[in-house]
């Protein structure tokens, strides 16, 4: 028996590996799946799967002048390359949607962070302003230093009329 390099009785070595791993990673597909939604929700590829279809069907209709037709039977290659397009279309718009659910779902953790430090800020300057109040209360203003020293003076000058040998 030829001799193969492991055998059957024992287990594979797991770090050991047959394919080699594409490079770039998850973000690189997850980029070029984003990339690849975007462009299949524009007008241009709509416009041009529309082209495709009609020259595809003009070029393979039954009963049109004799050339090579490649498909046929009733479009069953037509259905087969839509078939295949859109099996592959769907995961990667999924895997697309599920990126942009994970970026929002992010930013909505971002802004209800931001509106609870908001929140805490307001709460802190709303305290501040009412204490600042509490204590302009106790603080004496200039119109009420004004009224007392004129009263002062006006005691004073009673004062010196009533006793005239003080001043």
């Amino acid at each position: 028996m030829a001799e193969t390099g492991f055998r059957l009785d024992q287990p594979r070595d797991p770090s050991r590996r047959r394919l080699p791993r594409p490079r770039g990673g998850r973000e690189t597909f997850g980029r070029f799946a984003e990339e690849f939604a975007r462009f299949m929700g524009t007008p241009r590829f709509l416009g041009g799967m529309t082209v495709l279809i009609v020259l595809w069907v003009l070029w393979n209709l039954p009963g049109g002048p004799d050339r090579p037709r490649f498909d046929e039977y009733p479009f069953i290659f037509l259905t087969l390359v839509l078939s295949l397009q859109a099996s592959y279309a769907a995961p990667l718009i999924l895997l697309a949607q599920n990126r942009q659910e994970a970026r929002d779902r992010v930013q909505q953790e971002q802004d209800r962070q931001a509106s609870a430090q908001s929140h805490a800020d307001m709460e802190f300057l709303a305290r501040e302003v009412a204490s600042l109040r509490l204590g302009m209360g106790e603080v004496a203003t200039r119109d009420f230093l004004r009224s007392e020293l004129r009263d002062l003076v006006e005691e004073l000058d009673r004062r010196r009329e009533d006793d005239p040998a003080e001043g």
